[in-house]
């Protein structure tokens, strides 16, 4: 592993707070269902949306016939939950800055959908070098390739990034594909791991 030149966030659960409850809860009162039958049928789904291969339609009526209900009458019924749930971090957005002034490059890689993606891409967020979605790269992170794409997008060899993430298992994705990875417990966590890679954080 050589130096570190880039770093990769997870989107949900790292820079922003986990939307997934928020969004379970949020789609089954607006089908009128309880909250344990939407999360179970989504799942079922949500591989497929999350990797493009439906479109938001194509889910709904997949899960809305699973359930028994009609299919929502919101041009994007996800979107709209997204933006009500979305809860960002300061103080890791705040490091991304960080890092990326001391000449780091930073990206954004996400397993999400693409009302979600297009949310993000209207905020703007403009101390990434690249945001990479699993919808648009029709692969879902623990898999390899989409790591892959993420470090061609930053130009950076995979020995030289490492991915800050909530889940093991996409960390453990990361170090197959050759990076270094940091599962996210908390900012003071996180600094000391960095620290161990060399890369200072105040």
């Amino acid at each position: 592993m050589g130096n570190i030149e880039a770093v990769l966030f997870d989107w949900g659960g790292v820079l922003i707070e986990n939307p997934a409850p928020g969004l379970m809860a949020y789609c089954a009162k607006a089908l009128s269902v309880p909250v344990e039958d939407y999360t179970r049928v989504h799942r079922r789904h949500s591989d497929a949306f999350q990797e493009g291969r439906i479109d938001e339609a194509v889910f709904w009526q997949r899960v809305c016939r699973a359930l028994g209900r009609p299919v929502p009458e919101q041009a994007s019924l996800w979107g709209e939950a997204f933006r009500a749930v979305y809860s960002p971090r300061t103080k890791v957005f705040a490091l991304a800055w960080q890092l990326r002034e001391k000449g780091h490059r930073i990206a954004l890689l996400s397993n999400t959908e693409a009302p979600a993606m297009e949310f993000s891409l209207e905020l703007r967020y403009d101390m990434f070098d690249a945001q990479i979605f699993s919808c648009a790269e029709g692969v879902c992170k623990p898999r390899k390739a989409i790591y892959e794409i993420a470090a061609r997008k930053l130009r950076t060899p995979a020995g030289q990034c490492v991915l800050i993430d909530d889940r093991l298992d996409f960390v453990e994705g990361a170090r197959n594909a050759g990076m270094a990875g940091i599962v996210y417990e908390n900012l003071g966590q996180v600094g000391r791991d960095l620290a161990q890679l060399s890369i200072r954080v105040e």
